[in-house]
């Protein structure tokens, strides 16, 4: 006598393990602090829009976008990272390490069930950040496209230096996210003594391209934790003022008011 599992018995098991996936994406992208940040990134109004992180070297820039690119493609939506300080090698070991704390407490032994499913949803790219030009970025990003090898909803761009000459080079990459329609998420290094704008609140390093960013916020360290506070396009999301990147695990959580 042989058992065994009929051809229809097996679709059930894959479409409730599919099914048992989903939920948990689900209820990630529901529990996350980054759920209203991530929400705005893709409503109609901002195909095309740039956002910006900023804080000081080292303290969380790379973590915070890391986690919204897994939200991200937790929805089911594909992220294209450019990396202008780090290898291949190191940005993918931040992905997976900053998964792992991340779902461990949702997902069980699913975990990698659920990272396999989202895996393809990344690609990594890098630069070397003094060699780094639009046109360079624009041909090796055509070469993704037009082969259909990856197609991005969303493209982050770690180590751009706001420097004189990053004016010229974000109106040629707003140009290029209109195009594809895709947002751009950028991490902007400020200084601890750095002066702030009067009027807007901004650091002087960042106020006088200000005006091509729709969303910008910092990272603020305040005794054992780093509160993210939003600068400009949150307004409507006042949720996001309590949100904090924990300093030991680097992961974003609600934080406390009191």
């Amino acid at each position: 006598m042989q058992f065994g599992i009929s051809a229809k018995q097996r679709g059930i098991v894959i479409y409730l393990k599919d099914r048992n996936l989903k939920m948990l994406k689900e209820n990630i992208i529901l529990e996350s602090p980054l759920k209203s940040i991530v929400d705005r990134l893709f409503e109609r109004d901002t195909e095309g829009s740039f956002s910006a992180v900023m804080s000081r070297a080292g303290v969380g820039k790379t973590a915070f976008l890391v986690q919204l690119a897994l939200n991200v493609m937790m929805r089911d939506k594909n992220v294209l990272h450019v990396s202008l300080n780090d290898p291949v090698k190191k940005v993918t070991f931040r992905y997976r390490e900053l998964f792992d704390n991340l779902v461990t407490p949702n997902t069980g032994e699913n975990i990698n069930e659920l990272w396999q499913s989202i895996l393809f949803r990344r690609f990594i790219m890098t630069f070397r950040k003094t060699s780094f030009s639009v046109p360079k970025f624009k041909e090796r990003l055509t070469d993704l496209t037009a082969q259909e090898i990856f197609t991005p909803d969303l493209l982050i761009i770690d180590g751009l230096t706001f420097d004189e000459t990053v004016r010229e080079k974000l109106t040629a990459l707003a140009e290029l996210a209109r195009k594809n329609v895709f947002p751009i998420w950028f991490s902007v290094t400020t200084h601890r003594h750095e002066e702030k704008d009067a009027a807007t609140g901004m650091p002087l390093s960042f106020s006088w391209v200000e005006d091509l960013f729709d969303l910008a916020l910092t990272l603020k360290p305040e005794g054992a934790v780093i509160k993210i506070k939003p600068l400009k396009g949150m307004e409507k999301y006042s949720e996001t003022t309590s949100v904090i990147l924990d300093a030991s695990s680097m992961l974003i959580k609600a934080g406390n008011d009191s």
